[in-house]
């Protein structure tokens, strides 16, 4: 195989159109520009979602909020949330398992509300200062 042999696949490209070469080309006169107009003059043409002068579809629409992507896999627990849990180490398995979070989350944040009764030890989970002041003071630790 040579460099100057390669071609495309047979019927996968068709020939350019070549207006203006006269009636017996099917593409002569207007050359398939039609009659007057912007569109049919050279150089004519406007901008995409242009309306004439009237007031644009994208313009004429509100704008609408922004969803964070992050936020749709995040999850906050409360303190008094972790009393109800029976385990000593409390990472994102053991909170799926308990139904405390949802199955898709992938983030989660211990919160400063209510108050915990136990020595617990976080494991792959962030929590607030206030929280993690809480957890500290009833003799837990937190782990990165």
């Amino acid at each position: 195989m040579k460099l100057n042999s390669i071609k495309p696949a047979l019927g996968s490209t068709s020939d350019r159109k070549r207006v203006g070469r006269g009636i017996g080309s099917g593409w002569g006169k207007t050359c398939a520009r039609g009659h007057k107009g912007q569109k049919s003059r050279s150089g004519g043409f406007h901008k995409v979602g242009f309306e004439g002068g009237q007031m644009p579809l994208q313009r004429r629409l509100p704008k609408v909020g922004f969803s964070s992507r992050v936020g749709r896999v995040s999850s906050e627990v409360r303190l008094s949330e972790l009393n109800s849990i029976d385990a000593d180490v409390i990472d994102l398995d053991v909170l799926k398992a308990t139904n405390t979070v949802t199955k898709n989350t992938l983030f989660v944040k211990v919160m400063l509300s209510g108050e915990i009764g136990k020595s617990i030890t976080l494991k792959g989970i962030k929590a607030s200062k206030g929280a993690q002041a809480a957890i500290e003071a009833a003799g837990g630790k937190i782990e990165a």
